[in-house]
């Protein structure tokens, strides 16, 4: 009988929308998004997805406040004795296409997100991200040997994937995270995961979220149907129960029990590392 593929748990713990007023428990100073990092891999994350917000609590993609950021996560990981992979975001509509990627260099994390396309976000706002966008993230990636975490909130983004891995843009083996029940994108159910799975490049690892709702159902789902990753955290759901508010160490723990009732082991962050192919800079 041969063992089953180890499962990497990834920590979203900020986002870019949720708020104080929806939720207690989000961090949005960095020393609290250093302390969430350090619980989460504590709780079993192997990867931490980052966002960073400015001093009123916005979303921003400046270049200081993710140095910042990830300065103090690096120390509060080093300190605490613990390991987790960084994968620090590119998305952001509102921000220069040029600043999207200006921490990539600055910071060199092991990963990124690489959102391959555009769609009406929630049916209020375009989540843009242009064609010579993702070739020059595509490029920065391959520059720097940084992997692309490819997020896949609808079904043509798969079609836009196959062309920039043609095109030499995105480099196998790729992998994909699904972003499943934004409004605006694919819902959160069985048929959307059927439908998305055998399009996936083939080699591909992959990983799975659902937003809100969908959250239990999604991790659930994916891992009976081999997914390599879950993905949870208050960026994507503040819940651990109906009316029982989250916080992101706790979803990390349950999705840590919900892999381990599946028959699978957890993957530590060495571990994320040789499965995904992460080349560790600093």
């Amino acid at each position: 009988m041969t063992m089953a593929k180890k499962l990497i748990v990834t920590a979203a713990p900020v986002g870019a929308g949720t708020t104080r007023a929806q939720t207690p428990h989000v961090p949005l100073t960095p020393d609290e998004i250093a302390a969430d990092v350090v619980a989460c891999a504590k709780a079993g994350a192997a990867i931490a997805h980052l966002h960073v917000r400015d001093e009123n609590g916005k979303n921003t993609m400046a270049t200081e406040k993710f140095v910042e950021v990830v300065g103090k996560v690096r120390k509060a990981i080093a300190d605490a004795g613990v390991d987790v992979v960084l994968n620090l975001t590119t998305s952001g509509s509102a921000f220069s296409e040029e600043l999207r990627v200006a921490h990539l260099p600055a910071l060199m994390p092991e990963m990124c997100s690489y959102d391959p396309g555009s769609m009406n976000w929630a049916n209020s706002y375009v989540f843009l991200n242009t064609p010579a966008f993702l070739e020059k993230l595509g490029t920065k990636c391959k520059e720097l040997n940084i992997k692309p975490e490819i997020e896949i909130f609808d079904a043509g983004m798969i079609g836009n994937v196959e062309y920039y891995r043609t095109k030499g843009f995105l480099q196998e083996p790729l992998h994909c995270q699904l972003v499943l029940d934004v409004p605006g994108g694919m819902p959160g159910n069985l048929e959307s995961i059927a439908y998305l799975l055998p399009k996936l490049p083939r080699g591909s690892t992959w990983s799975i979220t659902g937003i809100g709702k969908s959250h239990v159902p999604m991790m659930l789902a994916g891992l009976a149907a081999g997914c390599d990753g879950l993905r949870v955290g208050l960026e994507d759901n503040i819940f651990l129960a109906k009316g029982v508010l989250a916080s992101n160490a706790q979803l990390v723990a349950r999705a840590v029990e919900f892999g381990t009732m599946a028959g699978r082991e957890i993957a530590t962050a060495e571990e994320a590392r040789q499965i995904l192919g992460l080349k560790k800079h600093r």
